[in-house]
């Protein structure tokens, strides 16, 4: 199976040929780890979770390495952390640094684990490789691309020139005005961008050829790529958002010190709530946490099937639109093929059209579409390993009540349970007792019980072990 990929760097949908199919690699810009994670930062943790499942599935799961980063290098931090000290916190701020980030890392794992998001193979924090990015900084200098100035070192714009700009496709006077420059007396140039910036006497720094300070936030993912991807790997993802400056500013300064780097670049669009940017001014800015946990306008508690279920219900490259009635549809759908799939054994290969379709780009709603049409169709082993596949399967429980009341209010199933009932009756009548008896024991196993009163109605309710494939297969003879 040959996968397409759209590359924004050709902005072209283009075959994926690995550079090596025994060690497929992939970097993802990760979070910065100042507070928990919000619905549109998982986001791009959802699209590449379904790539690099794709990847380990078609190249083998030994055969890809995933690197997705985090940022723990940031003035939001050191600001927690100096509140903890200030109100008397035990330890060194660099200690209580470090805290914060365990917290805030453990926190975006609970929360990426309940979306159903597979841990990539390496989460490399940047405090790790100081010393990688300090090397590299040294080497971009060495080669006229960078310079320092007054405990800065700054990667010189207008020493690649035939490059700057081409991924975002924005001249410099373009990335000038739509750009938040920092004019600064020690810059050559407004575009010069910071790989080393000195750190006061109260805040974490390292000892570097320029004095003490830390690194600049782009080129920690270029030193961290290298480090553990090599000096060309095959993908480099993460949110439309970082396309410009982060991403031309890792091309940049990558490209200087003669790596080449990513080949194909995936950029995923953002994400709305109810048609309108999220912001917590419109009250409509919420944390993976927060749906969760039912903290949200919904009101209710939502599985993390349901949240990427919403998420893959829109192609990456478009924007994508969270509503509490999307939720609901999804909430339905899922746990329709909960039910539907409940006691079914998975089937050894996965549905090959599921495949195709993710393969075209990642056509993730056609995706959805395909298991609509297998559980229309009564295809429940390929639908269980498609769930799983996608990671969309919905546990059940007792507590799912609501689950058989859906099941039943639905037409399709509430008319074939009712056409059933009617059949057996009918048989009765006409002293078919073998057909009488056929029905009645399919609604047993099915998870449905049957009873007839003396007033002539019937009453049904479906028992918690329900599955409507014995009722299927007890119809069509």
């Amino acid at each position: 199976m040959t996968i397409q990929l759209t590359n924004t760097a050709t902005r072209k949908k283009e075959p994926f040929v690995p550079l090596d199919p025994e060690n497929v690699r992939m970097y993802v810009c990760g979070p910065t780890v100042y507070d928990r994670a919000h619905l549109g930062n998982a986001r791009p943790v959802i699209v590449f979770d379904v790539l690099y499942r794709l990847l380990r599935h078609v190249y083998g799961a030994d055969h890809v390495t995933y690197v997705r980063n985090f940022t723990d290098v940031d003035d939001r931090i050191n600001e927690t952390a100096q509140k903890r000290r200030a109100a008397g916190a035990d330890g060194t701020l660099e200690a209580l640094i470090r805290e914060r980030s365990d917290e805030t890392i453990s926190w975006y794992h609970a929360d990426m684990d309940a979306l159903g998001a597979l841990r990539p193979d390496h989460e490399p924090r940047a405090t790790q490789y100081v010393d990688q990015m300090i090397a590299f900084i040294e080497d971009l200098i060495a080669k006229g691309h960078a310079y320092a100035a007054e405990g800065h070192a700054l990667f010189a714009v207008d020493s690649w020139p035939e490059g700057y700009g081409k991924l975002s496709g924005r001249s410099v006077d373009d990335m000038i005005a739509g750009a938040r420059v920092e004019v600064a007396p020690y810059k050559r140039n407004p575009m010069d961008f910071v790989l080393w910036k000195p750190s006061t006497d109260d805040l974490p720094g390292w000892d570097s050829p320029w004095g003490r300070g830390r690194p600049g936030w782009h080129i920690e993912c270029s030193a961290m790529a290298h480090e553990l991807l090599g000096e060309t790997f095959d993908i480099h993802g993460g949110g439309n958002d970082l396309m410009f400056p982060h991403h031309e500013n890792e091309i940049a300064q990558s490209k200087c010190a003669g790596h080449g780097f990513a080949r194909y670049w995936l950029h995923n669009e953002m994400l709305q709530v109810e048609g309108k940017k999220m912001s917590k001014s419109l009250g409509n800015f919420f944390t993976v946490r927060d749906l969760l946990d039912g903290n949200w306008t919904g009101g209710w508690k939502v599985p993390g099937e349901v949240i990427r279920f919403v998420f893959l219900s829109t192609h990456y490259r478009k924007p994508m639109d969270w509503t509490a009635d999307k939720a609901e549809q999804a909430k339905e759908a899922l746990e329709k093929w909960a039910l539907f799939t409940k006691d079914v054994k998975a089937s050894d290969s996965l549905p090959s059209k599921l495949i195709e379709i993710l393969s075209n780009d990642l056509n993730t709603p056609a995706a959805i579409a395909e298991l609509h049409r297998m559980s229309n169709s009564g295809e429940y082993e390929g639908l269980k390993s498609a769930l799983k596949f996608l990671s969309l399967e919905l546990p059940l429980s007792e507590t799912d009540a609501g689950v058989f009341d859906f099941l039943v209010e639905g037409e399709t199933v509430k008319s074939l349970i009712e056409e059933l009932i009617q059949e057996m009756q009918k048989a009765r009548a006409e002293k078919n007792f073998s057909r009488s008896d056929e029905i009645r024991d399919a609604f047993k196993e099915a998870g449905v019980s049957v009873r007839f009163e003396k007033n002539g109605e019937t009453i049904y309710k479906r028992e918690a072990n329900f599955q409507v494939a014995p009722l299927e297969k007890v119809a069509s003879k």
